[in-house]
């Protein structure tokens, strides 16, 4: 009998670490079935989608609260769906506030189940990883670090690697991005990634482009480019810019990582972009907001446990990216942080060895790998 998979993704990210792994089954198993929560990519791959994926597009604390009810009843209609198509194993990814809680549901209903993209357990609360073991049968591992936390706790996790790391070369052509994005060849260029979301565009745009206008007195040859993930962001950024009149920045509609690579360091907010700007060998400065409420939240309960925030920090087990939170992302800050990686510095030389080696340790071909973990728990050999 076919593979038969749930599967839940609950933004662009995960629609793509999905989009491979299925795509891998899909070689194994060329009649295998996949349906659920699905972006294109995974549509792409053969998934049948039953409910948009940016119901779950939601980010912060506070933000969640507001789409609560709306999350819970799409939560109940899921579990609905799946308890009676009984899919082999159900896969959530990433998304862990919306997945484990339906995986939960869904394994007490005797469902395999399994969550591809680790909640950090790492900088919240280690003690999570046995509640996520009530919830899944197996964890797939973006990191090499996470399965021995949780081995402490008794729960099957594997590393996979990156998707991300096997995708981007080791070596990369800049020359080319900037032929490709109309830019330049010689010259310097920063690249300004404020994120992804309206939410973190609306807080980091003004002190980005604040940034650029400190950066452009003190090295007026520098040049700035800034992608717009949708034509809402694009209007945005371009209203922000008006702010700023006599400074050039060109604003390209996507392609993110073509500007990171055109670029000669990175000024970005944490998230998925500080790991691709790694895997690019691009030095880089790493800055946040979130609400003020937000903020209070995971001040006033310790929530966060460790040091840094920005993955290439968390990897490297010390902090070899600048990192400026809250009231410390401003001008004044961020611009001498990126003009010492403008230039030949020992904080760039680091900066590019260490990244280098990471790229090694997560290039592992992880679509593959996912793929026959999800097999592995569905009791599927490698040979069926």
């Amino acid at each position: 009998m076919s593979l038969k998979i749930g599967i839940v993704a609950g933004e662009a990210s995960g629609d793509i670490l999905a989009a491979g792994m299925l795509e891998e089954l899909a070689r194994r198993d060329p009649a295998f079935s996949a349906e659920g929560i699905a972006g294109p990519g995974m549509q792409a791959a053969g998934c049948r989608s039953l409910w948009p994926l940016e119901k779950l597009s939601v980010m912060g604390l506070v933000e969640v609260l507001k789409h609560l009810p709306e999350l819970l009843k799409l939560r109940r209609d899921v579990v609905a769906h799946f308890t009676k198509t009984r899919p082999d194993v159900f896969v959530g990814v990433d998304s862990p506030d919306f997945n484990l809680g339906l995986a939960r549901r869904l394994k007490a209903r005797g469902i395999r189940t399994a969550q591809y993209v680790s909640p950090s357990v790492w900088a919240w609360r280690e003690g999570r990883a046995e509640k996520i073991g009530r919830s899944v049968d197996r964890v797939l591992c973006l990191f090499p670090f996470e399965p021995e936390i949780y081995a402490r706790h008794g729960v099957d996790a594997v590393f996979v690697g990156h998707p991300l790391a096997d995708l981007i070369p080791l070596q990369t052509d800049r020359a080319a991005a900037r032929r490709a994005l109309g830019l330049p060849e010689t010259g310097r260029i920063v690249a300004l990634l404020p994120g992804s979301r309206m939410s973190e565009v609306t807080r980091l745009a003004e002190p980005f482009l604040a940034t650029a206008a400190w950066l452009r007195q003190r090295e007026p040859d520098v040049q700035f480019v800034v992608p717009a993930a949708t034509a809402r962001l694009r209007a945005h950024l371009e209203q922000a810019l008006a702010a700023f009149p006599g400074l050039d920045v060109t604003i390209t509609d996507g392609q993110s990582r073509e500007v990171m690579t055109a670029a000669d360091c990175v000024l970005l907010a944490s998230g998925t972009a500080a790991l691709e700007a790694m895997l690019l060998r691009r030095p880089m400065v790493v800055a946040y907001k979130v609400s003020a409420l937000t903020y209070l939240l995971v001040r006033s309960f310790r929530l966060l446990k460790l040091p840094y925030v920005s993955l290439p920090n968390v990897l490297a087990g010390r902090r070899i990216v600048p990192e400026y939170l809250q009231h410390d992302a401003e001008p004044e800050r961020l611009g001498p942080a990126m003009q010492e990686l403008l230039a030949p510095s020992p904080l760039r030389e680091e900066q590019m060895r260490v990244f280098g080696e990471q790229h090694l340790r997560l290039r592992c071909n992880a679509n593959a790998r996912a793929a026959e973990a999800v097999l592995e728990l569905a009791g599927r050999s490698r040979d069926k």
